[in-house]
């Protein structure tokens, strides 16, 4: 696993949070730990392919991606993560990993991603690792992100 390569996420996820929601972030300490799929939490799977392959998955609890989504939405108030506010969170992830791979493009790494996958657990993914570098993302106001990334 490549350390170097979570930067641009991180950097990618403040500044999109920060654009699309008005929310600011602060990450936390890098990892390396078990992935637990949690109860209810939302998960955004992207995959990485090119100079670099694997997966970054997204976390959020429930709550936090309905404020999300809200905050997203400027503030319109849901009560459940329906068929729009999966839309909105799974675009989110789109969001900061595409501006992610313009970083690593930048440093002169090619890097594709797959289209989102909104999960109700990482398993549904196919993902069978055990060990991910993560970086908790703490999002004001809101609660935390998550940014698991798996890398071959």
């Amino acid at each position: 696993m490549k350390q170097e390569y979570v930067r641009p996420f991180l950097e990618s996820a403040s500044i999109v949070i920060e654009q699309v929601a008005g929310v600011k972030s602060f990450a936390g300490r890098l990892t390396v730990r078990d992935m637990i799929s949690n109860e209810r939490y939302v998960w955004i799977h992207i995959g990485l392919t090119g100079q670099v392959n694997g997966d970054v998955i997204y976390g959020l609890h429930e709550e936090v991606a309905l404020k999300m989504v809200s905050a997203m939405m400027g503030g319109f108030l849901l009560t459940e993560l329906d068929e729009i506010g999966q839309s909105a969170i799974s675009e989110l992830g789109n969001m900061i990993s595409g501006n992610a791979t313009t970083l690593l493009y930048n440093q002169g790494v090619q890097v594709d991603i797959t289209p989102p996958r909104v999960l109700a657990s990482f398993e549904q993914a196919g993902i069978r690792a055990t060990k991910a570098l993560t970086v908790p993302l703490a999002l004001e106001g809101i609660g935390e992100l998550d940014i698991q990334m798996l890398i071959a």
